[in-house]
């Protein structure tokens, strides 16, 4: 029994590796006649195609250049639009500037002309200078109110300073002195007005500060 089960067995695998090789032969069998079929690729295939459809070299490099061209006019229009705005405001700031100096000139000229009767009162009391002192003394503070009233209207007003707290943004210390006659940090006394023309400071007021003493 066991002799005849083993010749079955041999033969069963024969038949198998017979069955493989079968198969292998009819896969090679198929690629070759797939491959004899097919025809082979060509490597000029694309290329063709390519300049059929509009891909001259030629042609892109003529596209190109007329973009370098358009470019170059472009820059151009630039530059020239740039130097012309160079020298619009070239003249603007020329024609500014003397504006602005004709202006001082003139508002110079303003002040001048209303000073003019104020020399001239000068003057007037320089001849009468051998008048009697009253009347000098009268004189001068008619002067004196002429010219005051010449600042007013520029608008120039006097800092007040005598008996006022002491303010660092108008006032200008010269001496700290203790005392009881006046308040701790007020103006004690003037040495010289401080003047401003429409709340700007044109020059501060030179005071003596009072300190408590002790």
């Amino acid at each position: 029994m066991s002799k005849g089960n083993g010749q079955a067995n041999v033969s069963l695998e024969d038949q198998l590796k017979d069955e493989q090789v079968k198969d292998t032969k009819l896969k090679d069998e198929q690629n070759q006649t797939l491959e004899k079929e097919l025809p082979a690729a060509d490597p000029t295939d694309g290329f063709e195609e390519k300049g059929a459809s509009g891909g001259d070299p030629q042609g892109s490099v003529a596209t190109t250049d007329g973009d370098v061209e358009k470019l170059r006019a472009e820059r151009n229009d630039l530059f020239e639009r740039l130097a012309r705005s160079q020298a619009e405001f070239d003249n603007y700031r020329k024609r500014a500037a003397k504006e602005n100096a004709e202006y001082r000139d003139y508002a110079v000229s303003d002040a001048a002309r209303s000073l003019l009767p104020v020399v001239d009162s000068f003057t007037l009391a320089l001849k009468n200078a051998a008048a009697k002192p009253e009347d000098l003394r009268k004189g001068v503070e008619l002067i004196f109110k002429q010219l005051q009233d010449v600042l007013q209207k520029m608008n120039i007003e006097r800092v007040p300073a005598q008996g006022e707290p002491f303010d660092p943004r108008v006032h200008e210390a010269i001496e700290m002195v203790e005392t009881d006659a006046a308040p701790d940090h007020h103006v004690l006394e003037e040495l010289q007005p401080g003047y401003r023309i429409k709340g700007r400071l044109l020059r501060p007021a030179m005071v003596r500060v009072a300190k408590k003493a002790g």
